[in-house]
């Protein structure tokens, strides 16, 4: 009985100490948010806005890549030999390849030598090479200003201005890049026009051609062109939503 007296005489001051009368009284650990989340949390917005930067800018470099790729194939267009080509078979085999350009008409023979003639004068050219020339003269030119307004106006660049004047420059490479590649093909589909009509017209006594690799190479550039210069007008848009939603978490956390 001396011994059980004792124990529980020991608890009961163990009980009653005051640490652990504290330590039964305090309130649970509370974990503070981290500053990361807590920013997250107080302002949304800022989230919505970094992602929406990021997409804008992969959107303008694919949209560059595009551009610049269809206009350098433009540029290759317009100095390429072979728009037309016709050849005369042998019995074994071709013994004259035909060929021209907007620039020049040749003849191959089956030794590989090729003798030209460039057009005489201008203004004594038909009709549709005069404005195929001056199609894809005008095609080139706009692609290279195209360029030069997309580098000044990419989110990625360190020029430019502020981002309202980036953007409207963005657009307006866009706009250029559009019309690169409508002239391109425009040129490229009058010139197959041409041929594609006489070659057919079983009255055209002359000589018939068939469509060369001109202009299959100028109708791919104009392709890409027209889809650069689209993803470049859209990216506006794009980023317009998301300054839209940023500005919309913004007042809302309010």
């Amino acid at each position: 009985m001396g011994i059980e007296k004792c124990c529980v005489s020991d608890v009961d001051a163990w009980l009653s100490s005051p640490g652990l009368t504290h330590l039964l009284r305090s309130d649970p650990p509370t974990s503070s948010p981290s500053p990361q989340r807590e920013r997250s949390l107080s302002c949304p917005s800022l989230d919505v806005q970094s992602c929406g930067k990021m997409g804008n800018m992969a959107t303008e470099i694919v949209a560059f890549l595009l551009a610049i790729s269809g206009w350098i194939l433009v540029s290759s267009t317009l100095p390429t030999d072979y728009w037309k080509v016709s050849s005369v078979d042998g019995t074994v085999i071709t013994t004259a390849t035909f060929w021209s350009n907007l620039w020049k008409t040749c003849v191959t023979d089956s030794t590989g030598v090729s003798n030209c003639k460039d057009f005489p004068s201008m203004l004594a050219l038909d009709a549709y090479i005069q404005v195929c020339r001056g199609l894809m003269i005008a095609a080139v030119c706009l692609g290279f200003f195209g360029a030069i307004l997309a580098l000044v106006g990419m989110k990625c660049t360190k020029i430019g201005g502020s981002t309202t004047t980036k953007a409207r420059l963005t657009v307006l490479s866009g706009f250029h890049f559009i019309l690169s590649g409508l002239c391109c093909m425009t040129a490229c589909s009058i010139y197959a026009h041409r041929i594609t009509t006489d070659f057919f017209d079983p009255l055209f006594v002359a000589q018939k051609f068939e469509l060369g690799a001109a202009l299959f190479i100028g109708w791919a550039g104009s392709v890409l062109c027209i889809l650069g210069g689209l993803m470049f007008c859209l990216s506006l848009s794009e980023g317009s939503s998301f300054r839209q939603v940023a500005w919309f978490y913004g007042h809302a956390g309010r």
